[in-house]
């Protein structure tokens, strides 16, 4: 414990003692800042609960928070205790219990598969189910490059940035990564129009597909920065994802089936093996 939250807890102490008998005091010399019932909670626990980092007064105004929560929340689970089945509760408890050890068993023995989709199985997924994959945004392939207003290079860069021919490809990026404070040529690659939107401070509207209908590319000067971006292909939003685009979302399909398919096996696996043990019996 730091000198600070030492501190903190011994002030919430003293505070909590002032107007106490003697068993207050002997009680949190032993190191219990609070009681209900039998129960008790410690400096230690409050300490460990603490953020580090904290100032004294933010110590102790938390500190206080924490006891106050322990004591309320003891107090009216006794007083519901009176009301409620305890029995119940009890086997909820327990349900719950089982329930989360199974689970963490299961996540530890399904991590420990090694699991890869071949190609073909996206691709074949894809083709049963591309209804299921449909753009939210807007994707779009191209050039978008951000650097100085006064780079040496912006002139050949504004040139060569809207061209596809390869000679002009090859000049843009020998230029634009020695000058280029952000380059990301991506005419062979779809990727979400946000992840252009956030990069370039233009206001743009509030409509995405109405920028792009009327505007392929962009030469903009902003804080110091020109802002190039050239649009060579748009897949609106309500279009069908392109296989590439899609795989992260059947990669995510196909492992839940695997887990499930993999869960069903451990069970079936470890009920056989308790039949055959003896440790398990079915009585018909």
């Amino acid at each position: 414990m730091t000198g600070i939250r030492r501190i903190a807890l011994y002030g919430i102490v003293a505070t909590a003692l002032c107007g106490c008998g003697h068993d207050s005091a002997q009680k949190a010399a032993e190191g219990a800042l609070a009681r209900v019932g039998l129960a008790t909670l410690s400096r230690a626990e409050v300490a460990a609960a603490l953020p580090a980092g904290l100032s004294a007064d933010d110590s102790v105004r938390l500190a206080r928070a924490y006891v106050r929560n322990w004591i309320d929340t003891r107090l009216v689970e006794d007083v519901a205790a009176e009301h409620v089945d305890m029995a119940t509760i009890e086997r909820m408890t327990a349900a719950y219990r089982r329930d989360l050890i199974m689970r963490e068993y299961r996540e530890r023995m399904f991590a420990a598969e090694a699991v890869e989709f071949a190609d073909s199985v996206v691709d074949d997924y894809y083709s049963r189910h591309s209804a299921d994959f449909v753009l939210q945004r807007p994707l779009i392939r191209g050039v978008y490059i951000k650097l100085p207003d006064d780079s040496k290079a912006l002139k050949a860069i504004r040139r060569l940035y809207r061209s596809t021919r390869p000679d002009d490809m090859d000049r843009l990026e020998k230029e634009a990564l020695g000058e280029a404070i952000h380059y990301d040529y991506f005419r062979d690659r779809w990727i979400d129009w946000e992840q252009v939107d956030a990069r370039i401070p233009y206001d743009f509207g509030n409509s995405p597909a109405e920028f792009l209908r009327t505007h392929r590319n962009l030469d903009v000067s902003l804080g110091g920065f020109t802002y190039l971006l050239d649009v060579s292909d748009v897949l609106p939003a309500g279009s069908a994802m392109p296989p590439e685009a899609a795989r992260p979302l059947i990669e995510e399909r196909l492992l839940a089936e695997r887990r499930r398919a993999y869960d069903a096996a451990l069970r079936q696996r470890l009920y056989d093996s308790a039949i055959e043990a003896g440790r398990a019996q079915v009585y018909e």
